[in-house]
């Protein structure tokens, strides 16, 4: 350590005040955190990338200050699913600091582990007051049985409308038209669901057709559009 000459002349003065961290809370309890490992929690932060092209929902469980599950959702961009693929290698075993410091390759990726590093060091974590927090797994919860990302695709113009064209129910196939031309529901293939009875050794058309539904008062439209093509 090393001082200049003008802190070497000072006179010392002796500090009085102990004053510690505030307490934050953690996984049910209440912790004056002044180390790594004294940081514990699960937590869900959204990132972007600098042209905001494409978007990242990263999930962290962190016990003793280190990520022990990460679950990594990219959403706009075809590079960022390889970019997710190396952080889902790369985050778990890390240190938060560590994951901090890290390059993640896709700055959208990046920029999430920023935000949830603000959450969890500040305690403002989904487990903050869940008796010794949630298990290693957790973070599966948020893809549902089918183990995918929730996502929602439309598209609209102020010419010819809306395009509904992915739900969180599934793919999109037709949109139902009222009299008016107006959207009173849609069909849609589980996507999920007709992959697992593939895998299972069920012919695809079959699979494909047992996992159509509607949603809304589809069947009761005066027209029925592809939203794709039409």
């Amino acid at each position: 350590m090393q001082y200049s000459c003008e802190v070497q002349e000072m006179y010392c003065v002796a500090k009085g005040a102990k004053h510690d961290p505030a307490p934050i809370p953690e996984e049910g309890r209440w912790v004056k955190a002044k180390e790594i490992k004294d940081i514990n929690g699960l937590t869900h932060g959204v990132g972007w990338c600098a042209p905001q092209q494409g978007a990242c929902k990263l999930t962290l469980n962190v016990k003793n200050g280190v990520i022990e599950e990460a679950l990594v959702e990219t959403l706009g961009c075809s590079g960022m699913t390889h970019s997710a693929a190396m952080a889902s290698e790369i985050l778990p075993g890390k240190t938060i600091l560590e994951a901090l410091n890290s390059d993640v390759v896709c700055d959208a990726i990046n920029t999430a582990m920023r935000e949830l590093f603000l959450q969890i060091v500040y305690g403002r974590t989904q487990s903050a007051f869940s008796e010794d927090g949630l298990p290693i797994g957790a973070g599966l919860e948020d893809l549902g049985k089918g183990l995918r990302t929730q996502v929602g695709t439309m598209y609209g113009t102020k010419e010819k409308g809306p395009r509904y064209l992915e739900m969180a129910e599934g793919y999109v196939l037709a949109v139902g038209l009222d009299e008016n031309d107006e959207i009173i529901g849609y069909k849609f293939v589980s996507l999920g669901k007709m992959m697992d009875a593939i895998k299972k050794g069920e012919d695809p058309k079959t699979a494909y057709e047992k996992n159509i539904s509607t949603y809304g008062r589809f069947d009761e439209a005066v027209k029925v559009l592809d939203p794709r093509h039409e």
